[in-house]
């Protein structure tokens, strides 16, 4: 898309016959930016794209249909970084899932804008049918590498629901992202990187669920790795004690 600047009284910009719709697009995400996924309107996004307030109604039913095709085009682009950074699993699952971690953050500090669009414009995602399809999409990839990380459960230790382990590793990454990985102004500072906190969260939760958490691909991993004293007595460290959790202790 061309954009162009009319130095004239209006200042609008102007756009190519037949990009309306990327137009539409742009001026929603400038306006996400500058004043969050619900404090536009629909006139002030056609304005903002130089066009009369009935030129959008060409392509977007209302002001939710534009807010949903802008949040369904960020679950693609979030689709693809979280597949460029799990490269299925290589060159092993928790290098690759750390790797996951990574883009995931970075998705949202780089792409603030697409990133309010897809979890806080307040759209369900079940009223349509792409932006379900996109969301789905973007979180099979975590389900997959979840998979993968289930996969590595040692023996005697109960193996959980890999939809459940998605569901937590996902919730603990949207909280990161949300409240400390931003690139906008809400962003809250840390004593640490974001990536560093993570990190230490997802490894926490996964040796309190028993896993070896060794980068290295084991074929008979019997004991899992040894836990400190004060996360063991249940002070201080993970809640539940050393293997407690959603699946209790390893027979």
């Amino acid at each position: 898309m061309s954009w162009s600047r009319d130095r004239g009284d209006s200042e609008r910009r102007s756009y190519h016959h037949g990009n309306l719709r990327e137009a539409l697009i742009r001026a929603a995400l400038e306006l996400i930016a500058a004043k969050g996924p619900a404090g536009f309107t629909f006139a002030e996004a056609a304005r903002s794209a130089g066009v009369s307030p009935a030129a959008p109604y060409r392509h977007f039913r209302d002001r939710d249909a534009l807010m949903a095709d802008v949040a369904a085009r960020g679950f693609e682009l979030f689709e693809a970084a979280l597949s460029r950074a799990w490269k299925d699993g290589k060159p092993d699952p928790m290098t690759a899932f750390e790797q996951v971690g990574r883009a995931y953050l970075a998705f949202a500090r780089e792409e603030p804008a697409f990133y309010s669009a897809m979890f806080e414009s307040g759209l369900p995602a079940d009223a349509n049918p792409a932006l379900l399809a996109a969301s789905e999409r973007a979180f099979s990839i975590i389900r997959a590498a979840a998979e993968r990380l289930a996969a590595l459960a040692p023996p005697g230790t109960p193996r959980p629901p890999a939809m459940m382990m998605a569901l937590h590793i996902w919730s603990m990454s949207h909280g990161v992202a949300s409240l400390f990985s931003r690139g906008d102004a809400a962003r809250r500072k840390l004593p640490m990187s974001p990536d560093e906190l993570l990190e230490a969260e997802v490894l926490i939760y996964l040796r309190g669920l028993g896993f070896p958490i060794d980068r290295r691909p084991t074929a008979k991993s019997a004991e899992p790795p040894p836990v400190p004293p004060e996360a063991s007595s249940g002070s201080g460290g993970s809640p539940g004690g050393a293997f407690g959790g959603p699946w209790g202790k390893p027979k």
